[in-house]
């Protein structure tokens, strides 16, 4: 048994294991360690510490949780169905003897999103006009998906919370907007972007990459290249990526495209040989993005525009801030 006052000073993270949320929660917690535990899936934590080179404080112990996924479970490839599999799993008395605080990962107006909405969806009709800086929009034109079951049982939570942490920062919200967090939540505290670097850090050596991408983008001309790239979760439907792969072709656009393996085989026949030196499937001049939180942030730090393609959660209004606020890309 660990003396006492160790015991006081500990605290165990629940890491949501979904595309880099886990990631952003751990950056997080190297800023804060004193005597950390990191829980979450096996898979999570191999990939996390093992590809990503974090300066990782010795006291910080990851533990592995099951993922609910039964043995010998073949990938029907929506990532959703896991991640619902995840949630059944995770014991419901964790939150047990713990005073109710939220480390929030989103964007600012999703968030303001979650907690309205949830009082006002009884009613489709009704006009959202109440996020500032925003168009206004009916609830019945929000976006149903496995989510907004999520984001409302949230919504619902977020009242009670004793402080609330942002992956954000303060100065990229509307002055309306902050305020009308604040007048809700006074223990909002902004500490973001915590996957992002500023200043960003030196790029690596070309001749360090395996995949021959970063001396590809040396010959190209400056803030030439599109890339496209949807997430670790995300990614649209077959006849999508067929289409964004014909248009690439026929426009003769220089692109970097990060595509899953099992995606692959919905791209024209031949598209791979015959774009090889037009593109690399694996200096960047716009980004096609699901809008995914810390995809955004990297866009903003490296001050690259962004075609949005969101496809579930906090996407959908994402997008609409990176194109109504901050007037940096637009929606497709």
């Amino acid at each position: 048994m660990l003396p006492t006052q160790s015991l006081k000073e500990h605290v165990a993270i629940l890491a949501f294991p979904f595309g880099s949320h886990d990631l952003t929660i751990l950056r997080l917690a190297c800023r804060l360690a004193r005597a950390f535990s990191f829980l979450t899936t096996a898979k999570s934590n191999d990939s996390i510490f093992s590809t990503f080179k974090l300066d990782v404080p010795n006291n910080i112990r990851a533990y592995n949780l099951e993922d609910g996924v039964p043995a010998n479970d073949v990938f029907s490839g929506n990532p959703v169905e896991r991640l619902d599999l995840f949630l059944k799993a995770t014991p419901a008395n964790f939150q047990k003897g713990l005073d109710v605080a939220v480390i929030y990962g989103r964007g600012h107006a999703s968030f303001s999103d979650m907690v309205v909405v949830t009082k006002m969806v009884a009613n489709s009709n009704q006009t959202l006009e109440v996020i500032p800086g925003l168009s206004p929009m009916h609830v019945r034109h929000s976006k149903e998906t496995f989510f907004s079951y999520k984001s409302s049982k949230i919504g619902c939570v977020l009242p009670r919370s004793t402080a609330i942490v942002m992956n954000f920062c303060q100065e990229l919200y509307p002055t309306a907007l902050f305020d009308d967090l604040k007048s809700m939540f006074p223990s909002l505290l902004n500490v973001g972007f915590l996957t992002q670097e500023l200043p960003l850090p030196p790029l690596p050596p070309s001749d360090s990459d395996a995949t021959e991408c970063l001396s590809w983008l040396d010959k190209q001309s400056s803030k030439s290249v599109v890339y496209i790239s949807f997430g670790t979760a995300a990614t649209p439907a077959g006849l999508e990526l067929k289409a964004l792969a014909e248009a690439v072709e026929e426009r003769g656009i220089p692109y970097l495209w990060c595509l899953k393996d099992d995606h692959k085989h919905h791209l024209p026949n031949g598209f791979i040989k015959r774009i090889s030196k037009q593109g690399k499937l694996v200096s960047t001049g716009v980004f096609v993005t699901h809008c995914g939180a810390n995809s955004v942030f990297e866009s903003v730090a490296n001050e690259v525009p962004m075609i949005c393609r969101p496809t579930f959660g906090d996407h959908w209004m994402n997008g609409r801030v990176v194109e109504e606020i901050w007037g940096i890309g637009v929606k497709s």
